[in-house]
């Protein structure tokens, strides 16, 4: 794996497990933002939700990503966000064009760990041997900015990750899609439904302008989002995210990997252009 194959596959990685926590992810500063006015009953309703779920402080979450042609994965862990955004999710391709990629480089899952400043990905033995030995990436958030273009190559075609991802892994949040929500010109209460046993409140939206994303949440009777569904377009196809919530205030463990099994993303970028 060298050049130009080699840069885009470290981007893929980096938008597989930025794209897995922008689907499950929980507050990563436990803030409510939003606007100030109280509006009425349903902005009201939706403003405790979201205290109430930037409050818990972790969460248990399963989810779902399905993007188009390119990706469709499943991550299954625990995240916090008291201090930061921390937690740990198994990440397993399902289909798409970047899971075939993946697994012809041995790597059908992986191990996604999130820091405040950073976030790492545990990548195979085969997929180790070709970078040193060493089985963890590390993406800083910082470095990810800088990827302007979205691939670091600069030839503007925006292969994978970047700015944008680096700002929604740290902002993404469970209560994040409440904020969507409350800015949405067709607000509604669809209904009382149960979701995986519990009774729960069926809230919809549109969201984003011109892109029609919708905005699906259930929320149970302590105020706590139980799941969260967004549909929208990509250039790739139908981008559909299903997240499942649980354990609300669960014990969240996220060490940082051995340095000497870590690479950093930005050097083996630089190492494959050569």
């Amino acid at each position: 794996m060298t050049g130009m194959a080699a840069r885009r596959t470290l981007v893929r990685i980096a938008g597989t497990a930025a794209l897995a926590c922008v689907t499950a992810c929980t507050s990563a500063d436990g803030s409510t933002g939003g606007s100030t006015d109280d509006g009425g009953p349903s902005t009201q309703a939706l403003r405790s939700v979201e205290r109430a779920t930037g409050r818990a402080g972790s969460a248990r979450v399963e989810s779902t990503t399905v993007m188009g042609r390119e990706l469709s994965l499943d991550a299954v862990g625990t995240l916090g966000w008291r201090d930061g955004l921390t937690g740990t999710l198994t990440i397993t391709y399902t289909g798409g064009t970047t899971a075939e990629t993946m697994r012809r480089l041995g790597t059908t899952a992986m191990e996604a760990r999130y820091l405040p400043d950073a976030y790492y990905a545990r990548m195979g033995d085969e997929f180790a041997d070709r970078v040193g030995g060493r089985h963890w990436i590390k993406y800083v958030y910082a470095d990810l900015e800088k990827l302007g273009d979205g691939d670091g190559d600069g030839d503007g075609n925006g292969e994978g990750t970047g700015a944008g991802f680096a700002e929604q892994m740290r902002n993404t949040t469970p209560h994040q899609a409440v904020k969507q929500l409350l800015d949405s010109d067709d607000l509604r209460e669809v209904g009382e439904e149960t979701t995986r046993g519990r009774r729960t409140t069926h809230w919809s939206g549109t969201v984003g302008g011109a892109t029609g994303q919708t905005v699906d949440i259930w929320v149970d009777d302590r105020d706590l989002l139980v799941k969260k569904v967004e549909r929208g377009r990509t250039g790739t196809g139908e981008l559909t995210q299903t997240a499942y919530y649980s354990d609300y205030g669960v014990a969240v463990l996220a060490e940082r990997p051995p340095a000497a099994d870590t690479a950093d993303f930005t050097e083996l970028l630089r190492g494959a252009g050569r």
